[in-house]
């Protein structure tokens, strides 16, 4: 016989999975909506919702966390293939265009930003070492400033992507991720 608690448990991790799974299809297929249209769509109170996600932020995290794995590969390849400074560039609009890709990613960068939350969850923590790692490299090579912490990069990627981060403004996004490289270059 299962006690009160297991149970309790295995509701709370069902509720869970539905509000992930729920939000996961809402923001493929209707983009940005409130916390409540979540719940009510994945069949549990608002508080339910608020009690596993207290934040769009910390839902949005959840529901890309195991889609940052290209975002890996991709500073790789460009690693093995280009000088630091452009694969830097270059992965960053390849960021740029898997996160326009993934509804509530650039508003959550931003905001998270903007809090100091940014580097608190599994996409911004991975985004964070994917930066390092770049940056890790082109200062390695003398091509980048050592002296640059990636935080620093992304909250001016935050910035970016917050005035430029719409599909039609990619070739304003790519002047401001040169001049952005051109920041980080050793003199």
């Amino acid at each position: 016989m299962q006690d009160r608690s297991s149970a309790l448990r295995a509701d709370a991790r069902r509720n869970r999975e539905r509000i992930i799974a729920t939000a996961t299809e809402v923001f493929a297929t209707d983009g940005p909506i409130s916390l409540e249209q979540v719940a009510k769509r994945a069949g549990v109170g608002s508080a339910t919702l608020y009690r596993h996600f207290p934040t769009r932020e910390d839902l949005v995290e959840e529901v890309y966390r195991d889609q940052v794995r290209p975002l890996r590969d991709e500073a790789k390849r460009l690693q093995g293939e280009l000088d630091p400074a452009r694969a830097l560039c270059d992965w960053m609009m390849y960021f740029a265009e898997w996160a326009a890709e993934r509804h509530g990613v650039f508003e959550t960068l931003v905001v998270m930003s903007a809090s100091g939350r940014f580097g608190t969850g599994p996409v911004c923590d991975e985004v964070l070492r994917i930066l390092a790692m770049l940056l890790e490299s082109g200062a390695d090579a003398g091509v980048l400033r050592s002296d640059v912490e990636p935080l620093d990069v992304s909250a001016l990627l935050a910035g970016a992507f917050s005035v430029a981060g719409a599909p039609t403004q990619r070739v304003q996004l790519g002047r401001l991720l040169a001049l952005v490289v051109d920041g980080l270059r050793r003199h």
